[in-house]
């Protein structure tokens, strides 16, 4: 092994998570997107500021909303938005709602169970929308606030619902984003927003040395796109070497997902001015085009469907589609996993302690029931005799009411911790309670391989062999903590 091999194993935030076997020697070009996958940013930073401008239009309009301020903590990605009544929701992998927000307002069990007890979360509804990225953190939040306002009537006569005003908040943010105010001032400070990586630069260096032919496709413009790639790249290349020549071809302003799926022509960017111009004849090497279609992609490079693996930050936009409709091999990077997992780890004795406890609680659960069956089948007369006369049933019953009236007492206050890890009015972006959470299933479902960072890669080489984990079933057998009563 050489001096510059990386020996150890990562930390589990930075490791590289499969859902199927994925043999990267077998890939032939990997494609990239840009925001929140090649190039990071300070979450905060960005979505706060990308609030104000949104807040600004509203008060541009006349809105009462000036004093508003953004709540990084309110809203998480992989929520689901239910715009005809303003609630939030965290959905596990069925459907089913978990726990719900009304505007900012925590909503009871009560009130849960009213709107949601007997509604399946479907996202081919037009009235939910999905939080699929960290772009949306921002809408999300000032989306909650308004609901709030317009509840109190602390809104304009224009605000006419929910569902309104849900629409809206997204003009707002389509004016923010297309405007380009936002994105200059990103581009004449980038040290405030961007997180360097040195790491990632080397990454794609390995993957195209190792004979990969690299492709980045982004929604974002040529003059964003060419600033924060060399802000965030040229510095960490082999000298004399820049990001256009890591890259096979370079799309801007894709327009994901009808990117993967329509057949929009394609111009060329001719100048550093981002001039366009029609293309004529076959792509060049290293070009950058403007618009497009996968399929002509696809063709220029010779290669289809499984051959080519694309990694992004959007769920939908960037590996739902491109699996469903090209069958691309798929990933997703998900940053907030490395606080995920930290929080998880730091969370591991509560779980422990909650296994023993829950192992007890199975074991006096199911004395209680036998009790029970034995108190009915004495009563009914019937059934195998019952030696235990109806006091010392009744006496029994009691003590074992006692014994789990106290344990649910030691679980409740640790399944509350364990229930806010992460965030503490949504915990795990991951699980929705005790089991998967909408998003899970989804990244399950639709993404090859998942994790927090691109420069994640370096440490699996683009030679590795991918597998996942043997996937457990309910009859799988159950390791139990320590000391815990089978």
């Amino acid at each position: 092994m050489s001096d510059t091999s990386r020996s150890t194993a990562p930390s589990p935030g930075r490791g590289l998570y499969c859902n199927r076997t994925l043999n990267l020697r077998s890939i032939k070009v990997i494609g990239y997107d840009m925001d929140y996958t090649l190039v990071h940013y300070r979450v905060e930073d960005w979505e706060r500021r990308a609030y104000r401008h949104i807040r600004k239009h509203l008060v541009e309009a006349g809105w009462p909303v000036a004093d508003l301020v953004y709540d990084p903590e309110l809203v998480v990605r992989g929520l689901v938005v239910d715009t005809e009544r303003g609630n939030f929701l965290k959905v596990n992998r069925f459907g089913f709602v978990k726990t719900a927000c009304h505007g900012t307002r925590p909503m009871s069990y009560a009130a849960l169970r009213q709107h949601y007890v007997r509604t399946m979360i479907d996202l081919s509804d037009r009235r939910y929308r999905f939080l699929n990225t960290l772009f949306d953190l921002s809408e999300g939040c000032l989306y909650a606030q308004l609901v709030d306002r317009l509840d109190d009537g602390k809104l304009p006569a224009e605000a006419k619902g929910y569902l309104d005003l849900h629409r809206r908040v997204r003009a707002n943010v389509d004016a923010a984003h297309t405007e380009g105010e936002l994105k200059a001032e990103i581009i004449n400070d980038p040290d405030r927003f961007v997180v360097l990586d040195e790491e990632t630069p080397l990454a794609l260096l390995d993957q195209k040395r190792a004979g990969k032919k690299l492709m980045l496709i982004s929604n974002s413009e040529w003059p964003y796109t060419a600033a924060m790639m060399s802000y965030a790249f040229d510095r960490f290349l082999p000298a004399g070497m820049t990001w256009r020549e890591l890259f096979e071809l370079t799309v801007i302003a894709a327009r994901k997902p009808s990117f993967f799926e329509g057949d929009a022509p394609l111009l060329k960017v001719v100048d550093d001015a981002g001039l366009l111009a029609p293309q004529v004849g076959p792509l060049e090497a290293h070009g950058c085009y403007f618009g497009g279609n996968a399929a002509r992609i696809e063709s220029h490079l010779g290669v289809s469907g499984d051959e080519i693996l694309y990694l992004g930050d959007h769920m939908y936009g960037d590996v739902h589609v491109s699996k469903r409709v090209l069958l691309w091999r798929t990933g997703l990077v998900l940053r907030e996993l490395e606080a995920e997992l930290l929080a998880v780890e730091q969370g591991r004795e509560d779980q422990l302690l909650i296994g023993t406890l829950m192992a007890e609680k199975e074991a006096l659960e199911r004395q209680q029931r036998e009790l029970r069956l034995a108190q009915q089948r004495r009563k009914g007369g019937y059934g195998p005799a019952v030696t235990d006369s109806p006091g010392s049933i009744s006496r029994q019953l009691g003590i074992l009411r006692s014994e789990l009236t106290a344990l649910d007492e030691r679980i409740a206050p640790i399944a509350v911790r364990a229930a806010t890890l992460h965030n503490a009015r949504w915990g795990l972006l991951m699980r929705a309670g005790n089991d998967k959470s909408l998003l899970a299933s989804r990244i399950e479902r639709d993404a090859d391989v998942y994790t927090s960072r691109v420069s994640n890669l370096l440490l699996a080489t683009p030679f590795a062999y991918l597998r996942p984990p043997r996937s457990s079933l309910p009859h799988d057998p159950v390791q139990r903590p320590a000391g815990g009563r089978s």
